[in-house]
């Protein structure tokens, strides 16, 4: 069977390597596909399933997988906050982010939990644009959620001299940088109201939309990007569509841009590894297997 084949993961063994990926719902997730293509390209005998959990169970679900015999599994909305709190150990990035996203269970069968949505954002940059760095200049975070805090924790951690913060919903912004500040990160954070997000771009670096706007079947954003260096680097971290209005918009203007699919792919990178134990590749035919599904 080819890697890039969509017919059946093929036979695994008794001794296959189990990990899945938990969530509620869970049938809409396309890491079964992604991790099926690495499992074949590579021919693993193991297997990747989707756990449809339900947040009252989620605890005593990710407690058995050892008992299991999983080697660990994802955990997507909205059960990583669920497993940040569940989890026996966490890695610095995950306690700084406040959740969980990659469970492996260790040797000892201590359930060991990681964060890996920040390595998939800054991956995803260098790799759309090798010349881009964290230091070289502020970045404007338009967005407040779960995948805003992962966004400006890897911003930081990676060198940026400043994020600066905007959310149509001013407090959640600032309750975002609180809870930030509290595990040291909170100086290189500056909220800006919605009212003054144009003036956010202003000198940046970096911008990233963390929102759903521009995704299919929402509203684009409502951003002006005229007060956005020419230099500066677009990135959406919503891949359907491939293009976004934000993207095209910045293409138009001469902007380098990253598309969001990449996050997606690279995150999955980590976990792959220590599940089955191989560093897998993000490759065109990848990308393009993933977005069939």
């Amino acid at each position: 069977m080819t890697a890039g084949s969509s017919g059946s993961a093929g036979t695994i063994s008794g001794k296959a390597k189990i990990a899945g990926v938990m969530g509620w719902p869970i049938g809409h997730s396309r890491s079964p596909r992604l991790h099926g293509f690495w499992l074949r390209q590579y021919g693993i005998d193991g297997a990747y399933v989707p756990l449809a959990v339900a947040p009252e169970r989620a605890e005593q679900a990710i407690r058995a997988l050892p008992a299991l015999g999983f080697r660990g599994c994802n955990v997507t909305v909205p059960l990583k906050e669920i497993a940040f709190r569940t989890v026996d150990r966490l890695d610095g990035t995950a306690r700084r982010m406040g959740a969980v996203n990659t469970i492996v269970v260790a040797e000892d069968g201590a359930l060991e939990g990681g964060n890996t949505d920040g390595f998939g954002f800054i991956e995803n940059l260098r790799a759309e644009q090798p010349d881009w760095t964290a230091e070289r200049g502020p970045a404007t975070v338009i967005g407040a959620g779960g995948a805003a805090r992962a966004v400006v924790v890897a911003l930081l951690d990676a060198g940026a001299p400043e994020v600066r913060l905007v959310n149509r919903t001013r407090a959640r912004a600032e309750e975002l940088a609180a809870d930030l500040a509290a595990v040291g990160l909170g100086s290189g954070v500056a909220v800006v109201d919605w009212v003054s997000r144009e003036t956010a771009l202003d000198g940046a670096s970096l911008l990233v939309n963390t929102t759903t706007q521009g995704m299919a079947g929402q509203p684009a954003l409502e951003l002006s990007l005229r007060a956005l260096p020419a230099s500066a680097v677009v990135n959406d971290i919503v891949y359907v569509p491939l293009e976004t209005p934000l993207l095209a918009e910045a293409r138009t203007r001469g902007n380098p841009v990253a598309g969001g699919i990449g996050m997606l792919l690279h995150q999955a990178r980590p976990g792959f590894k220590a599940w089955f134990g191989v560093e897998p590749q993000v490759t065109p035919d990848l990308t393009r297997f993933v977005l069939e599904g």
